[in-house]
């Protein structure tokens, strides 16, 4: 991970820029600089991870332009091959320095063509004006404001824009920002159409040939790369197929509750099924109240399910950091949005799992995908999100939805099925339904954060303080606990989260007051 922070403004001010680019210093521990564009400021904080030398380090300059970019472009070496045909040369072997010379041929419509997890800025010196853009998943962070003269600011982080914008947004994943508008280049929520595909085995050897294309090019970087693995289907399946591509032992690392950690027998399972070198990380009841706080204030969200799922990863990030030389680290979100989910098992019909796979997936930047980009982030890693393939998520939301719900007696199966014959995993968990994150790592830790916040109001109380809350009201005493946290650091921000990551309440069986899949009906074994 690296931090970006562009003041688009002649009149910002260099001690409050330093300021504000200090607050994400460990997205970026390796080194820092500031570039005065003389129509305001760019800063970069690097995570070296593509060209580690002094010479891959930004901003990036080009006959008068400058660019910076917290990303990985990946085929990035293709594409650098011709530019370099075209009469480029480049300095390192950082994958963002060919950013410039892209811009340069193509402008802003370089934006719709690279196969990229990014968020960028760059500064058009014939112009005089900047450009910002943000992948079209909102896999890297980017954010938003104006200051109190009204120029735009933007930053990897709302904690740089505390204090500075009075209202913090995040940027719209897929779009651009150029002469004052923000401009679509792509969705991957909204397919132009929906396959006529209907053979199962065929749609399954296409999710497999290109999920295995998105595991194999994210294992490409110049710093050591290790796995979280809970044990699940997802995870499983990242580390079986990266198992396979390298030529070493994987690391693998895993985290449960001292007392009731269902997954860390699973992931051990994987583990020696894969022959990885595999890292166990216990937690206890007082670790998971300890770095509540320290959770919220790293997410800048206060919703329920991402806090619950990112204490154990958090944990297990600032342990690989503490204890590891590991600097890049491959997970398994975005799975559960584009398969479905215990709860989309609720799904009225075919047509409705569709509209909630693409609800999840236009707003899980502010869910999930940041759950996994904060907790790794601040502890100084980068993550990489194979099931965020571009390609890989274009195919799967436009399978027929028909094809996608479970009418099979097992959740995704067609995830399931399209590696049966590799054997890259145990089959036992192929098809083995997974527990929630925040449940795997042990039933107790999501008891635990309850039982602490209702020990901290009492009734009255909390019927008290909810009233104070106009957008996304607490409902239960968890939530308000997370909402005072949250508000401690973000102060009237509650806007850069939607609401809360709940079930569809509209669905006969989904109208519940919990996030967690425990509570559902069909939850079964997949917890035990």
């Amino acid at each position: 991970m690296c931090s970006i922070l562009a003041y688009c403004s002649p009149q910002a001010d260099k001690e409050v820029f330093e300021e504000m680019l200090s607050r994400t210093a460990s997205r970026g521990p390796d080194q820092s600089r500031i570039y005065n564009t003389g129509n305001g400021f760019m800063g970069f904080n690097r995570l070296s991870i593509m060209g580690l030398t002094e010479a891959g380090m930004q901003p990036f300059h080009l006959n008068g332009n400058v660019c910076i970019c917290n990303g990985e472009l990946y085929g990035f070496r293709s594409l650098k091959e011709y530019l370099m045909e075209l009469g480029y040369t480049f300095a390192s072997a950082s994958d963002c320095e060919i950013l410039l010379p892209l811009y340069e041929k193509l402008g802003s419509s370089m934006f719709k063509l690279l196969d990229a997890e990014f968020a960028l800025v760059i500064y058009d010196g014939e112009k005089g004006t900047y450009i910002a853009a943000r992948d079209p998943i909102g896999i890297r962070p980017l954010y938003y404001g104006y200051d109190e003269q009204g120029a735009i600011i933007f930053a990897s982080e709302p904690k740089n824009l505390v204090g500075i914008c009075q209202d913090i947004r995040p940027f719209p994943p897929g779009h651009y920002y150029e002469d004052g508008e923000f401009i679509s280049y792509r969705s991957p929520a909204d397919p132009k159409k929906i396959s006529s595909e209907t053979d199962v085995d065929d749609i399954c050897q296409h999710i497999h040939d290109l999920l295995i294309r998105g595991i194999h090019t994210r294992l490409d970087a110049d710093a050591p790369v290790g796995f979280l693995l809970s044990g699940g289907l997802d995870s499983s399946l990242v580390c079986g197929v990266a198992a396979k591509y390298l030529d070493r032992p994987l690391e693998t690392f895993s985290i449960g509750m001292d007392l009731d950690a269902i997954d860390l027998k699973y992931a051990r399972e994987v583990a020696d099924y894969i022959h990885s070198n595999h890292h166990e990380v216990i937690m206890t009841k007082e670790d998971v109240i300890a770095a509540l706080e320290p959770v919220i204030k790293a997410l800048g969200t206060y919703d329920i399910t991402t806090i619950r799922a990112s204490v154990g990863m958090y944990l297990v990030c600032k342990w690989i950091h503490e204890n590891t030389d590991v600097r890049v680290i491959l997970t398994g979100e975005i799975s559960d949005e584009l398969f479905g989910y215990k709860y989309t098992d609720f799904a009225p019909d075919a047509e409705e799992f569709q509209k909630e796979a693409q609800k999840r997936i236009r707003e899980i930047h502010m869910y999930d995908v940041l759950r996994a980009d904060r907790c790794i982030s601040v502890n100084s890693l980068e993550a990489r999100v194979p099931f965020g393939d571009l390609a890989f998520v274009d195919y799967v939301m436009a399978i027929d939805p028909e094809l996608k719900m479970n009418r099979y007696g097992i959740g995704k199966y067609l995830l399931r099925h399209a590696f049966e014959e590799d054997a890259l995993i145990p089959h036992s968990i192929l098809m083995r339904e997974k527990a929630a994150f925040s449940d795997a790592v042990g039933h107790s830790l999501k008891d635990d954060l309850c039982d602490y916040a209702e020990s901290c109001y009492s009734d009255e109380e909390f019927a008290g303080k909810c009233k104070q809350y106009d957008h996304a009201a607490p409902f239960t005493k968890e939530s308000l606990l997370y909402r005072e946290i949250f508000e401690k650091y973000y102060p009237g921000q509650s806007q850069m989260v939607d609401d809360f990551w709940m079930p569809n309440r509209s669905w006969e069986g989904c109208d519940v007051n919990d996030p967690s899949a425990r509570v559902l009906s069909n939850y079964g074994a997949s917890g035990e």
